[in-house]
């Protein structure tokens, strides 16, 4: 005989499907927005483009910004994932690092939201995008390093930074000088290649 505990277990199930699919929704929804427009999230909007009510919505999230922070995060681990998997596929060490900043910078979109967290303080989630923006990064200055083709005193927080600072100047002159990054990124490459002997000055931090 099946028990009232037992009898009631396919709706509890029924409900948590529901508040999965719902949770999965709005984090989508988010995320494509954040793409689309950046990080400032308008959440009637992603409630309407979820198909999820209001009060739906603050039950899984009390706060725009823990949804911002959710979305962000997700945004961020499906772009390292793929940033990941692409190099992976490029033999050259260094052919692979160049090809993960001119396809970070030419997809500006992407470019928006991942500069909007991790270089704007306010934001919750910079210390987790960061992590993950690193990891990769470290993974790719690594492997170009054990190949004797990039400088061996270049750092991560080196890539990071130049990585942000292309990135702002992708934003900014997008509309006006839509090649200009490009340049600059060639330029920037060209001296972390390892032909270059001469070290690096020391950040006033190391000094």
């Amino acid at each position: 005989m099946t028990s009232i505990a037992q009898q009631g277990l396919p709706a509890v199930r029924a409900r948590r499907a529901d508040a999965e699919r719902n949770r999965a929704a709005i984090l989508e929804a988010s995320t494509a927005i954040i793409v689309e427009q950046g990080s400032l999230l308008d959440v009637r909007q992603v409630a309407r483009r979820s198909g999820v009510g209001m009060g739906t919505l603050y039950r899984h999230f009390s706060t725009k910004e823990e949804l911002l922070n959710a979305a962000l995060e997700r945004l961020f681990s499906s772009w390292v994932t793929l940033a990941r998997e692409a190099a992976k596929a490029i033999d050259d060490p260094m052919a692979a690092l160049e090809d993960f900043f001119e396809q970070t910078l030419v997809c500006r979109d992407r470019g928006r939201a991942l500069n909007t967290a991790y270089s704007n303080s306010a934001q919750a989630p910079i210390a987790e995008c960061g992590h993950l923006l690193d990891s990769l990064i470290d993974e790719l200055r690594t492997r170009a390093q054990d190949a004797h083709v990039l400088r061996p005193d270049v750092t991560v927080e080196d890539l990071a930074l130049l990585l942000t600072s292309l990135s702002q100047l992708a934003q900014t002159t997008g509309n006006t000088h839509p090649e200009t990054w490009r340049r600059l990124l060639r330029i920037s490459l060209d001296g972390l290649s390892s032909e270059h002997t001469e070290a690096l000055p020391l950040c006033p931090s190391n000094g």
